[in-house]
């Protein structure tokens, strides 16, 4: 609660020697205050500067007291101003009641007895600064909402940190800033200005023996490594959820009052759930690339006549990683040819493309032609992975005639380019994993010189435009061939997609020289 000496009180009175004891009585009791001598001289004295609360005559000589309440009252910065009246010809019930239903928080009349009239005003200010703390709180609460919702929306740590400082720069009003360590093992602080501006940079802790849970320091800005012009003394407030996990600091100037304690530790909290989370995502989408990569081939087979080139390009660090992989494998005098993408995403996605691939290559081995081969991976989706759905595009191919034989399941068609001109293979069948009959595999020629070119939905897909339309522009890159088969391929991601990737890429292309 404000203190008496904190608190400035407005006198309102005509007669000098009414104001010199109102004066006397409140400045004895500690408050600060000052005089006005009508309507207009108070109305004057509120718009140049703030006032804890208004003691007011009734009776004024340019404009009557119950006016100059009105006033107080409809101007929006001054209509949180309590209002006491004082009177000594105005002292009937109606007179009363008339002041109180026109805005004054209390209503005396004389004569006034001084402790009466201090416990009034105590009594008057206890309630405002109660309403005003309660506003305090809410706003912050309100603000503390919209940061919390903004970090948790980070797609990483620079944004994650910058909109953590930013947040708490808007909800104390003071600058802010914000450091834990990213997953590079690397600290980070970013720093918002009161004006919002927001740096992001590099930071050491002065120390690594933060204790588990929320605690509230008060420290020097030159002993945490803030800007020289940082105003001292800083407010530090820490989050450590595990030992083993590095803590959150959040730096304020903060001033040291109930509402913004609870508010510090809450925001404190709640950035360092989010850094948690995101290095938990970061961590699990680390996981899942390394081992797409490792289930994907290693090295491309050495067929003759026939030239190959792969693209794989995970998901940016924003996305949770899918389930794409292709297959180029030797079999005897055939070359197998495959491209898939498991439904769904993160690091279950990729388990399940695996067990996919090596059934695939189980299958394959054992001499099964591509439909069959679709079919007992279907099945064995049914059986073993229930639940999951995955589109595989399979081809059997003779390098030395260039004829092949594709099974599809769901999976987007391929390009066979050929004398400049591309067409599109459809082969229309369901997806892996519902137990759905499936047409006779398709067989066609890729001629000398022709390219076939496979790939996965990353490659096409946009928001703003439709999966045929994806096609349609792929199409119409893909007609020119380089003479490079990997430049040709960096050449397609390039054009067609833009970091950071939503989705995984996969791309596979083909040659019969």
């Amino acid at each position: 609660m404000t203190t008496p000496a904190e608190t400035t009180i407005l006198v309102v009175d005509d007669r000098a020697p009414k104001r010199y004891l109102l004066k006397n009585w409140l400045t004895r009791a500690g408050f600060a205050v000052a005089e006005a001598e009508d309507g207009h001289d108070a109305l004057d004295k509120l718009r140049q500067r703030p006032f804890d609360m208004v003691v007011l005559d009734v009776k004024l000589p340019d404009m009557s007291g119950l006016d100059v309440c009105r006033h107080i009252k409809a101007d929006p910065a001054t209509t949180s101003t309590p209002v006491i009246h004082v009177s000594a010809h105005a002292v009937d019930a109606a007179d009363r009641t008339l002041g109180l239903v026109g805005g004054a928080d209390a209503y005396l009349v004389e004569p006034i007895d001084p402790h009466e009239l201090v416990a009034t005003v105590q009594a008057v200010l206890r309630y405002y600064q109660a309403r005003r703390r309660a506003e305090q709180l809410a706003e912050g609460l309100s603000r503390l909402a919209q940061t919390t919702l903004a970090v948790t929306m980070a797609r990483d740590f620079t944004e994650l940190l910058g909109q953590a400082a930013a947040g708490a720069a808007r909800l104390f009003g003071t600058a802010a800033a914000v450091a834990t360590q990213t997953t590079d093992a690397g600290w980070a602080l970013a720093l918002a200005t009161e004006a919002g501006k927001v740096t992001v940079g590099g930071w050491e802790p002065p120390g690594d023996d933060v204790p588990i849970g929320s605690h509230r320091i008060t420290g020097l800005a030159a002993q945490w490594q803030l800007p020289a012009d940082w105003p001292d003394p800083v407010t530090v407030t820490t989050a450590r959820f595990r030992p083993d996990r590095p803590p959150l600091y959040l730096f304020t100037c903060a001033p040291h009052e109930e509402v913004h304690t609870q508010l510090l530790t809450q925001l404190t909290q709640a950035l360092g759930a989010a850094a948690e989370a995101q290095r938990a995502q970061d961590q699990d989408h680390r996981i899942a690339v390394t081992l797409q990569r490792s289930l994907l081939p290693r090295h491309l087979p050495t067929v003759p006549g026939i030239d190959l080139a792969v693209r794989y390009e995970p998901a940016s660090p924003q996305a949770e990683i899918g389930g794409d992989f292709y297959e180029l494998s030797a079999l005897g005098d055939q070359l197998l040819i495959a491209i898939g993408d498991v439904v769904g995403h993160s690091l279950h996605a990729a388990t399940v493309m695996a067990e996919i691939r090596h059934a695939l290559r189980a299958y394959a081995v054992e001499g099964h032609c591509p439909g069959r081969i679709v079919t007992l991976i279907d099945e064995l989706m049914v059986r073993l992975l229930p639940g999951e759905m995955a589109t595989l595009c399979l081809l059997l191919l003779d390098p030395r005639t260039g004829r092949a034989r594709l099974a599809n399941a769901g999976h987007l068609p391929p390009l066979l380019v050929a004398d400049g001109r591309v067409s599109e293979i459809w082969h229309r069948a369901p997806l892996l994993g519902i137990n759905h009959p499936r047409s006779d595999d398709l067989e066609f020629v890729i001629p000398e010189g022709g390219t076939l070119l496979l790939y996965t939905d990353g490659l096409i897909e946009r928001r703003d435009i439709t999966i045929r339309d994806g096609i349609a522009d792929l199409s119409r890159l893909a007609g020119d061939v380089d003479a490079d088969l990997g430049r040709y391929c960096d050449r397609l991601l390039r054009q067609l997609t833009n970091p950071p990737h939503a989705d995984d890429v996969a791309v596979v292309a083909v040659r019969r020289l």
